[in-house]
């Protein structure tokens, strides 16, 4: 690192602000590299700036940071990150007292287009499961791995990550760790509790090899599965279905958000499902629904 990189560590608390970015807040290494990435940039231009504590840190000169940052050819969305980071990093600084007012208050990030995550419909969907045969372990472990996928809308790292302990049947819920190490229950229904059921039955039995490490889900090796495990599975599936969209397994969980949506449950039930921290991030399945609302309209209505 550089005596300048030095510095602007030093100056900018930003030792202590990893701190609390992993011990307070618990994120993950990667969410703090990037938050501690846009921190020590703006530091680094505030000190060239004439800056040289946060004391000294403007509105105006946190709005020409972001110019900056956007005449560089960064994508909107990407300043949009670095805006949000930088409104944490302050709200940190004004927290441990380094800074009486914070300077990011005012400040506006880029309006990106919002992308509407693909999905697949319900046909699709009975169509994928309905393809995958029950008559070996292999199969009967990827049934219920799509099932949960879909019926419960995991992320595929919440997936790979569940234990024997977390799946209660009885109770048809699921304990879940999310990111920041945030638990969360989510309801299974009864399609995915009957196929999991009788995977842990008859298939993970002759799997466990002893190097489980207490997953659910395991390789052909007994291991525990992988992210691009689960890939390839999907992958194989979704052929087999003969479907000819792009899908991954954050399609299902879309396509989980979207059909409750569809279905007329309320946005703070399906954001608890998903174990999203800010319902804005929700939201945007009311968009595809109100695609999907644009669309029932002009094949039905007489004059849609």
């Amino acid at each position: 690192m550089t005596e300048r990189g030095l510095d602007a560590g030093r100056a900018y608390h930003l030792e202590s602000y990893r701190d609390h970015l992993s011990f307070e807040r618990g994120l993950s290494p990667r969410t703090i590299d990037g938050y501690l990435r846009e921190a020590r940039r703006l530091a680094e231009f505030v000190i060239s700036r004439g800056a040289d504590s946060p004391r000294e840190v403007s509105y105006e000169l946190l709005r020409d940071h972001v110019a900056c940052l956007a005449e560089e050819g960064r994508a909107a969305s990407s300043v949009a990150r670095a805006v949000y980071a930088l409104r944490g990093y302050f709200r940190f600084l004004v927290l441990e007292g380094v800074i009486e007012t914070d300077p990011s208050e005012r400040l506006q990030a880029p309006r990106a287009g919002r992308h509407l995550p693909d999905v697949l419909s319900v046909p699709e969907i009975e169509a994928l499961l309905g393809a995958i045969p029950l008559d070996d372990r292999a199969t009967r472990r990827d049934r219920s791995i799509l099932e949960l996928l879909y019926g419960c809308g995991l992320r595929v790292s919440e997936l790979i990550d569940l234990r024997v302990r977390d799946v209660d049947l009885e109770e048809g819920l699921v304990r879940v760790r999310g990111k920041g190490s945030k638990e969360r229950l989510v309801p299974v229904g009864a399609a995915a509790r009957s196929a999991v059921r009788r995977y842990l039955r008859e298939s993970r039995p002759e799997l466990d090899r002893g190097d489980s490490e207490g997953r659910v889900f395991l390789n052909l090796r007994g291991r525990p599965l992988s992210r691009m495990g689960v890939w390839k599975i999907l992958r194989r599936h979704v052929a087999r279905a003969g479907i000819g969209k792009h899908v991954t397994p954050h399609t299902l969980r879309h396509s989980f958000a979207t059909h409750l949506l569809e279905g007329g449950a309320d946005l703070a039930s399906v954001q608890e499902m998903l174990g999203h921290a800010d319902i804005s991030t929700t939201e945007i399945y009311t968009h595809v629904d109100r695609s999907h609302l644009r669309q029932v309209h002009r094949s039905h209505h007489p004059r849609g």
